[in-house]
């Protein structure tokens, strides 16, 4: 058997977690085993389970043309600090327990080095409609060489100052702005901190009129784009009060930052209103009103139906005027056309009667 990949040496914080990567070939297969000593000069090695550590140790192997296993450690402690060895070998005695395997485990080491979390201390001040967020981090702390500032995942200020003190700068209201920020120090290991912009339920609705149709099911939805989520969530109708799944008509789906009212067979005269859709927090409520119409059935057809009236009126106009309109008056003598033939036929027949007449 031997290494393709070896486990790196790492630092880490307390409650972060940490991740080594093992790879061995060899034929046949080689099984992989992770052993730990730590930094207690009478501990010795022992060998590592899925599960162990109260279940924050994970062991996942995969024997498919050669040997790779993984071993991820969460929320770290200074205990966890040590020497980690991937062992690997493929003599069929390696796990007997009274024969020596022939081939010895091969191994490979990596030491992890877990430091405990400096304090960071957040805060968020406001101040003529702006809002500064602060963090500062206190000693002992390793070497600082630059800040970032992430909010969604997407950098927003970055630079290479080595100071434990470090500020960004927002132009609007808090609620304009809520939400998760994070303090990046670069640092071995990088260490972050978290500085919240919280604030009531800035409840929207999804469409401020929504239409159905009587006898279907009537959706209505509200959302809180603000931080942190809702915690509960109900709806009221104008003139009815609150409304609950358990009237059989209403069907409320709730989660997060996201409300759902379906209405079961929809009826003109009951439905139709005004409804409230109310999201709270731990800093308050907020709401938002949604405006339900409801149409008959046949509404769908109205348009169909005033197209073919139309149609039907137009048709019975043309009849109507083909019917009286007078047929066309016949034209002058004087005018072209037929007249000067008709003229000149009636001088002929009446020089044939005078030749008659004579003879």
């Amino acid at each position: 058997a031997g290494f393709i990949k070896s486990p790196l040496s790492q630092k880490r914080l307390t409650q972060d977690s940490v991740e080594l990567y093992c790879e061995a070939i060899g034929n046949p297969i080689p099984e992989i085993q992770w052993w730990f000593e730590g930094n207690d000069p009478n501990e010795t090695y022992a060998q590592l389970w899925d599960g162990a550590r109260q279940d924050r140790v994970k062991i996942n192997a995969t024997y498919n043309l050669h040997s790779t296993s993984t071993i991820s450690i969460a929320n770290l402690t200074g205990d966890d600090s040590g020497m980690y060895e991937c062992r690997a070998s493929n003599d069929p005695d390696r796990n007997h327990l009274s024969k020596s395997p022939k081939v010895k485990w091969i191994r490979s080491q990596a030491n992890v080095f877990v430091i405990e979390r400096p304090e960071i201390t957040a805060v968020v001040t406001e101040s003529a409609g702006t809002l500064i967020l602060s963090c500062n981090m206190s000693a002992p702390h390793p070497a600082i060489t630059g800040h970032k500032w992430i909010h969604r995942e997407k950098i927003l200020e970055q630079d290479e100052n080595p100071g434990a003190f470090t500020t960004y700068t927002i132009n609007g209201k808090r609620e304009e702005h809520s939400g998760v920020y994070e303090c990046v120090y670069e640092a071995n290991p990088q260490i972050r901190g978290q500085v919240n912009i919280s604030v009531a339920p800035q409840v929207t609705a999804y469409k401020k009129s929504e239409h159905g149709n009587e006898g279907d099911t009537g959706v209505l939805t509200c959302k809180n784009p603000s931080f942190p989520a809702v915690t509960t969530w109900s709806w009221y109708k104008s003139g009815h009060g609150l409304l609950e799944n358990a009237s059989g008509r209403y069907i409320i789906k709730s989660s997060g930052n996201k409300t759902e009212l379906r209405i079961l067979k929809l009826d003109i005269e009951q439905d139709t209103g005004d409804y409230f859709c109310n999201g709270t927090n731990s800093y308050g409520t907020g709401d938002a009103t949604v405006n339900l119409r409801v149409r008959s059935r046949l509404a769908a057809l109205w348009p169909f139906l005033g197209i073919v009236a139309e149609v039907l009126v137009l048709v019975t106009i043309i009849f109507i005027y083909e019917k009286r309109r007078k047929p066309d008056e016949v034209p002058d003598d004087d005018d072209g056309g037929s007249a000067p033939l008709k003229s000149n036929a009636t001088n002929h027949k009446d020089k044939n009667v005078r030749q008659r007449n004579a003879n």
